[in-house]
């Protein structure tokens, strides 16, 4: 039996050591998915902003026009800045905004209840929003370089994040 947990034991700390290693992985990845995603989205509406346009009448949401631009530059400019890893805190919320929008007005009537909510696309996009809004780009991102050439000593200073939880 001491063997059995010796081994468990072994492999959790290999688990945490290989996680740790990749702790850069998962922002990174969030940012380019979600990022990608929402320039293509945008790029495609801006090129096409009647139809868009149209679509919002048909929601019957105000000012139709306005929202199109509005929503497609949005898309556009924010997307571009997370799969850069610029401003991402700032650029996640017009995004989670975009998708409440969604799936308010274009989606609802496929909601039933929660599990119908959290299985839509748009419920994930707002989810990874939300993980990036509140823990950053991740070390993979210009904001990491930004905030490394404000503070003293640049890049000679290990991130405030690993900091804290090496020592957590």
């Amino acid at each position: 039996m001491k063997r059995v947990i010796a081994l468990l034991a072994g492999l959790a700390g290999l688990a945490e050591r290989i996680g740790t290693a990749l702790q850069w992985l998962s922002p990174a990845v969030a940012r380019l998915t979600v990022g990608l995603v929402f320039l293509q989205s945008g790029w495609g509406k801006l090129h096409d902003l009647e139809k868009v346009t149209n679509y919002f009448t048909q929601l019957g949401l105000a000012a139709p026009a306005f929202q199109a631009r509005v929503a497609s530059t949005a898309e556009f400019v924010c997307g571009g800045l997370l799969l850069i890893g610029f401003a991402t805190r700032f650029a996640a919320v017009p995004l989670i905004v975009i998708m409440c929008v969604a799936i308010r007005t274009a989606l609802w009537e496929q909601v039933d209840g929660i599990g119908s909510l959290v299985g839509l696309t748009e419920f994930a996009y707002i989810a990874l929003l939300v993980w990036l809004g509140t823990n950053g780009a991740g070390p993979l991102s210009l904001d990491r370089l930004v905030a490394r050439g404000w503070q003293p000593g640049g890049a000679d200073r290990a991130p405030a994040v690993a900091r804290s939880r090496a020592t957590t």
